[in-house]
């Protein structure tokens, strides 16, 4: 009965039967510093900003959402400038 070949990559014998390293191969890589692998994309924040569930009367939500993208920023911003806080 011949063997089963195991399920995930594909094993070879011979070094020249590689597969091409395609730019999809490199876009895909772990990048490594030692043991330690690199994350991609944006880095963590230092102080990141915490989701929280906040009640708030119907009308100034509407008010606030009307302005558009950015809202929740904009409710940040006012609540800021009311505490006296400095910009973060």
């Amino acid at each position: 009965m011949p063997r089963k070949k195991k399920s995930g990559a594909a094993a070879w014998t011979d070094p020249d039967d590689a597969p091409e390293l395609t730019e999809r191969f490199f876009d895909r890589a772990e990048i490594r510093k030692g043991e330690k692998v690199l994350r991609r994309g944006r880095p963590p924040l230092p102080n990141p900003k915490q989701a929280v569930k906040l009640r708030l009367d119907t009308d100034v939500l509407a008010a606030y959402r009307k302005t558009g993208s950015g809202w929740q920023t904009r409710i940040n911003s006012d609540l800021r400038k009311a505490r006296k806080l400095k910009a973060g």
